[in-house]
């Protein structure tokens, strides 16, 4: 399946979701509000079909990265912003994006979405995510250096992803063809965090985050975990790194095609804090 994102829909801020947003992302314990920004390095595998049911055929499933050339590392931005509610509640908000293209010379038959692209057309394909999450946390522990809650939230996934060049539909052959399919995936997560103070400025982060769950229009999985530590090299302001993984899945079925995606990332990443 195909999913991608018309970019700047409002709604999809309002289904932020859990994937990486546990509460307590990597702030110290007593603060109340904080704000994040962080460059993630991660390698990523992408795995993508889409199906036509008005041509009647089966989409290829297409590794953006082998098939595509597209990069299969990056650097992506990435911003989050958290704020205590009191009652041991937080809110954490979460957005990153990764927009990729390339043009390449098949080396094998490709079908997406009706057109058949054959082995050594000149193909020219972006994939772009945008991805939006929210959680609201309940902190079942929390001490002066010891935090350890659930999280209830939503992952919205906008994805795009578009393929030009020469192919076949039906009898029509050889000529040029482009192909587009976006999709907004709202799925909801649960999650698990823990924040521990090992030393004074010096705190420790892990979460979990999970889901499986078919949703309307919608099939998806979600596994991200994360491991950070971060040093307070000012009152208000730490520097940090983090590691984190995430495995995810959707399938969409439409009125006129189905698709799935499917990616991985997972490596490193460096942030800056600002918390009061």
């Amino acid at each position: 399946m195909i999913v991608l994102s018309p970019r700047n829909l409002t709604t999809a801020f309002a289904l932020c979701a859990a994937f990486h947003v546990a509460p307590a992302n990597a702030q110290a314990l007593e603060d109340r509000f904080w704000l994040e920004a962080s460059a993630y390095f991660p390698k990523v595998d992408t795995d993508v079909s889409v199906s036509s049911n008005t041509a009647n055929n089966i989409g290829t499933q297409i590794d953006l990265e082998s098939d595509l050339g597209l990069d299969d590392d990056s650097t992506l931005p990435a911003f989050f912003a958290g704020v205590r509610i009191g009652g041991n509640f937080s809110i954490g908000a979460e957005y990153y994006s990764l927009g990729r293209d390339g043009t390449v010379d098949l080396a094998r038959d490709i079908t997406f979405d009706g057109v058949t692209y054959p082995a050594a057309a000149s193909v020219t394909s972006s994939f772009n995510t945008d991805v939006y999450r929210l959680t609201l946390g309940y902190a079942f522990v929390r001490n002066d250096n010891l935090e350890i809650g659930g999280a209830l939230g939503l992952h919205a996934t906008d994805f795009e992803i578009q393929l030009e060049g020469t192919g076949n539909v039906g009898n029509t052959t050889g000529q040029f063809q482009s192909r587009r399919r976006s999709v907004l995936a709202p799925l909801p997560t649960v999650g698990l965090f823990a924040t521990f103070e090992v030393a004074p400025r010096v705190t420790l982060n892990g979460r979990i985050d999970y889901l499986s769950l078919k949703i309307d229009d919608y099939d998806g999985r979600l596994i991200n975990s994360q491991a950070a530590i971060m040093y307070r090299a000012f009152k208000n302001v730490g520097i940090g790194a983090m590691y984190r993984y995430v495995d995810y899945r959707v399938d969409v079925e439409k009125a006129n095609w189905r698709g799935r995606v499917a990616y991985e990332f997972k490596g490193p990443a460096i942030f800056l804090q600002i918390g009061f």
